[in-house]
């Protein structure tokens, strides 16, 4: 209910947690010059008609620190999967041998650990400016409860506000903390 502070703070925390997933998610299909099978299994694949994620297709595994071996679960399937890889923005060359599919990461070239680096800030900056969006809704809610609905006190309002700043402050150090792993990750490549 949006008179009760406790499930305000809840839902904002709730959001937050979704926030910090999806930047996860974001940071996981980024090519930083190491194989990962985050980088290639939710491509989209045209399949007999239908738009399907590649890992529904077929495996995926990392046979070596720049290696990514693909082997469908239908060999009718392989020039489909080609073809989203080369269709993807990833810069990626899919080689096709027998019934599976290499491809090798490239080392990223200084410009691209740069062009990289921006495109990490850009979303922990998407992301912050989200927790701040749900942190501003909390607030205002809980100003609401305090002077409008008459629900809490000015002191209670006050302390769950604090509450707030402290549990907001834990999820932006939380974005810093993945963006700086990030970062690094793709300058020590």
């Amino acid at each position: 209910m949006d008179n009760d502070p406790k499930q305000i703070i809840n839902s904002m925390k709730k959001q937050m947690d979704e926030a910090i997933n999806y930047l996860i998610k974001e940071y996981r299909s980024l090519r930083t010059g190491r194989a990962s099978p985050s980088l290639v299994e939710d491509l989209k694949v045209e399949y007999h008609g239908a738009i399907v994620p590649l890992k529904s297709l077929a495996s995926i595994s990392i046979p070596d620190p720049r290696m990514i071996v693909i082997q469908p679960f239908d060999r009718g399937s392989i020039s489909a999967i080609e073809k989203a890889i080369q269709k993807s923005n990833l810069s990626l060359n899919p080689q096709v041998e027998g019934n599976l599919i290499r491809i090798i990461i490239p080392r990223l070239t200084e410009e691209n650990r740069k062009q990289l680096s921006k495109v990490i800030s850009q979303k922990a900056e998407e992301i912050k400016q989200s927790i701040r969006n749900a942190r501003r809704d909390a607030m205002e809610k809980i100003k609401d409860l305090a002077k409008k609905q008459k629900v809490i006190s000015e002191d209670e309002s006050n302390r769950y506000q604090k509450e707030i700043e402290k549990i907001t402050k834990e999820y932006l150090d939380k974005v810093e903390k993945h963006t700086e792993e990030k970062n690094k990750e793709i300058l020590n490549i």
